[in-house]
């Protein structure tokens, strides 16, 4: 599949800011065997007076901009092309849980994409009695790693409702367990947790949702949005698989990947720091278009 992706971040402030300083995180890279980066382009307004732009710890790809004169507002705009690889199911070849311990316990690398990073708690994932217990509970008679994993994303599709409303970007997972509501983002910290939980190792994916509108409806400009989702190791054989818990599918064609990290600190859209006073106002659009 061939996308054309549009992202457009803006923010309006209530007073001047000056020496704005981010980090920004939004742009796609490519991923061998699963997606490629045909054409992309990040662009800014006002223009920072310093951009930099470089791949992190894990591989993404960050632009670090910066402001020495005052401005009043932000505003961010991605456009990327990207082919997305023809993903098969994979047959289930990852071993137990008590044989997947044995797996990591006898690899040694600390390379950006070993399981060891994904194992203990992360700046936004703790690990909680009370969520693994439920993670447990869902994967009880589950026969391997990736039988396991599907079972608590299903269960967490099921037992938890999307509320937009009920959470905000900085929600603890283990506050978003006890409401049973969420978004994309506070499924995936919890599927995270769980996983962890149970020893297996899990991250934090975020990207883009190529959305379908029902029959007969047209499509909306905007309906698309910034997602996130859950990769687990399952094990030497097969390595990392991605979960969808908001949707209850395995990561396919219509999953386009940011970047990978430990949870959502690790690949924010955007962090910094400025000085100002007041308030500000913050819009994000997102079109993701099939042309192919």
């Amino acid at each position: 599949m061939l996308y054309d992706i549009r992202l457009e971040m803006s923010y309006d402030y209530d007073a001047p800011v000056h020496g704005g300083r981010h980090l920004v995180r939004v742009a796609p890279t490519t991923i061998p065997g699963v997606q490629r980066i045909v054409a992309s382009s990040l662009s800014f307004e006002p223009r920072p007076e310093r951009i930099s732009t470089f791949t992190d710890f894990f591989g993404n790809l960050a632009t670090e901009i910066s402001y020495a004169n005052p401005h009043d507002s932000l505003f961010i705009r991605l456009t990327a092309r990207v082919l997305i690889e023809n993903l098969t199911l994979p047959a289930d070849l990852s071993p137990t849980i008590a044989a997947l311990r044995q797996e990591i316990a006898n690899l040694w690398t600390i390379q950006a994409n070993s399981p060891h990073h994904f194992l203990a708690a992360s700046p936004r994932v703790r690990l909680d009695p009370a969520i693994t217990d439920y993670a447990k509970q869902t994967s009880a008679t589950a026969p391997s790693v990736l039988a396991a994993t599907m079972a608590l994303c299903l269960a967490i599709n099921r037992d938890f409702t999307y509320d937009s409303k009920a959470t905000n970007v900085k929600t603890d997972p283990v506050e978003a367990f006890a409401l049973r509501k969420g978004v994309c983002q506070d499924f995936a910290h919890i599927m995270i947790a769980g996983l962890r939980g149970l020893g297996i190792p899990a991250g934090y994916v975020s990207g883009f949702l190529r959305t379908n509108p029902p029959a007969g409806k047209p499509r909306l400009e905007g309906a698309d949005a910034m997602h996130a989702w859950v990769r687990a190791w399952c094990g030497q054989d097969m390595g990392w698989v991605e979960f969808d818990p908001t949707n209850a599918i395995m990561a396919g064609p219509d999953h386009i990947a940011i970047g990978h990290g430990r949870d959502y600190a690790d690949i924010s859209p955007i962090v910094g720091v400025l000085k100002t006073h007041g308030s500000h106002e913050a819009k994000q659009s997102v079109d993701v278009v099939s042309v192919q």
